[in-house]
């Protein structure tokens, strides 16, 4: 199968082959993604985008399948012809600002997190939608990013529901489209597509000679969490790492609490009708942008200069606003170092130390804070995603945390993808558990055990008291 998996900075296509105590994938294709300014909005090239996911799966070879997933909540417009209003915009650009504000002056973030339990993000689908105004009337459907281009590839059109689960429209406790909440905003239903299961073939393409097409947990993380893999019966926690921290807990049932609310949690559709209870954190999205300031792409050798210098020496509120927009990360963590009377990092390999130890702070916030409020015990956390390969993170994670970290597989994503595409098309895997065991059986998971030799309770008091 081909597993297409694009991320915020980049996208790839993977070969994949599931079979009895086989799982594998291997890159076919690997491409460039970001946004593109031009006048006043931030885009994603989505032609571009499309042209290399076909290239991509051509490069594959033979194929059984092919299966998309991708970052959430931005999306493509399309008139009553079924064409493309227009580029997607990018997630980042600021022309949502300010429309939170106006849609709770129609309906309270109580109102809203009572149907859809999403964590309040500027960016959120919702939002989006708001700011486009009379554009709006032009339009005939709303696909989001995998959507679309399953649409451009079958001629099918439909919303897969991990992904729907992101955009704030969605009601996670009836499993549909909040048709009256979404009217109550100024958002007509019929923009919202029919609605699919991880699983479902959405039809074949016959550009690519045939091959079936399947809906997987196209959002990116319910892919990832997929491939977790965690053994039955065990209280673990996980952290999708990548441009993006998803940390949190795999729950049968939405958790909709006034704690959860005040805290800031999500409620998003999971692989087989499980929730992933997390939050968004900033990321590694922090680290890459330091490193593009700096004009360097040597990561190994500053984590292994940062791993020298000492822990904790500084931290930051990684999820403060001021992180979430592309531009000079370093001198934003020397500002934010300085606002709250800390010294600012004196060279590249503390600074980056300063990075990692300040998401590692951040996951062991959220962790707690989802155990505490889920009312669940964390023995572990599994963590994957391309943070899995940082070292310095996944033992600050640890440290910080305070229980073990499991890191790996790296390509969850993809796994968690080829995974469902195979039972889809009559591989023996009837549930999650069979997956996660194929995935302990065949991928390679690096333990981290807490060290103790720091005071990181301290350190979290310290900048949020």
């Amino acid at each position: 199968m081909a597993a297409v998996d694009l991320g915020a900075s980049s996208g790839r296509v993977m070969a994949g082959t599931v079979g009895p105590s086989r799982l594998a994938v291997d890159e076919v294709r690997r491409f460039p993604n970001g946004g593109v300014r031009a006048g006043p909005l931030l885009y994603w090239d989505i032609l571009g985008l499309y042209r290399e996911t076909l290239a991509g799966i051509r490069e594959a070879g033979r194929l059984d399948g092919v299966g998309i997933d991708s970052w959430a909540v931005d999306y493509g417009l399309l008139d009553d012809r079924g064409a493309l209003l227009g580029n997607p915009v990018h997630y980042r650009d600021s022309r949502t600002d300010g429309i939170p504000a106006r849609v709770s002056a129609r309906l309270s973030p109580r109102s809203l997190y009572d149907v859809t339990g999403l964590q309040q993000l500027p960016f959120n689908t919702l939002y989006q939608l708001v700011s486009e105004g009379d554009r709006l009337s032009a339009a005939s459907t709303m696909l989001l990013i995998p959507d679309l281009l399953n649409y451009w590839l079958t001629g099918s059109i439909g919303a897969e529901r991990t992904n729907a689960s992101t955009t704030q429209l969605y009601d996670v406790r009836a499993r549909t489209w909040a048709t009256s909440l979404a009217s109550r905003v100024g958002i007509p239903p019929r923009l919202l597509p029919p609605l699919r299961d991880p699983g479902t073939v959405v039809g074949t393409a016959d550009e690519l000679g045939g091959v079936p097409v399947v809906a997987v947990g196209s959002h990116d993380t319910a892919s990832a969490v997929a491939a977790v893999p965690a053994a039955p019966g065990t209280n673990f926690a996980y952290i999708s790492s990548g441009t993006w921290s998803l940390a949190g807990l795999e729950l049968p049932a939405p958790v909709l609490s006034d704690a959860a609310l005040a805290a800031n949690f999500t409620n998003e559709g999971g692989v087989d009708g499980t929730i992933r209870f997390l939050r968004n954190v900033m990321g590694l999205w922090v680290l890459s942008e330091t490193l593009r300031t700096w004009s360097t792409s040597d990561l190994p050798l500053l984590l292994t200069a940062a791993a020298e210098s000492p822990a904790l020496a500084a931290v930051v509120d990684i999820d403060a606003p001021e992180f979430l927009p592309p531009g000079d990360m370093p001198a934003r963590i020397s500002a934010a170092c300085q606002a709250t009377g800390q010294r600012p990092s004196s060279d590249r390999a503390a600074m980056v130390r300063c990075i990692v130890d300040s998401l590692a702070l951040a996951h062991r916030r959220t962790i707690h804070e989802a155990a505490r409020i889920a009312g669940r015990q964390v023995d572990m956390i599994h963590l994957v995603g391309g943070g899995a390969r940082n070292e310095l993170l996944c033992q600050s994670t640890a440290d910080a945390c305070g229980v073990p970290v499991l890191a790996g597989p790296v390509e969850a994503a993809a796994l968690g993808n080829v995974l469902v595409q195979a039972r889809a098309l009559g591989e023996d895997l009837p549930d999650l558990a069979s997956m996660r065991a194929l995935v302990r059986e065949t991928q390679e998971i690096r333990r981290y055990d807490p060290s103790g030799t720091a005071d990181w309770a301290a350190a979290e008091a310290r900048l949020f008291s």
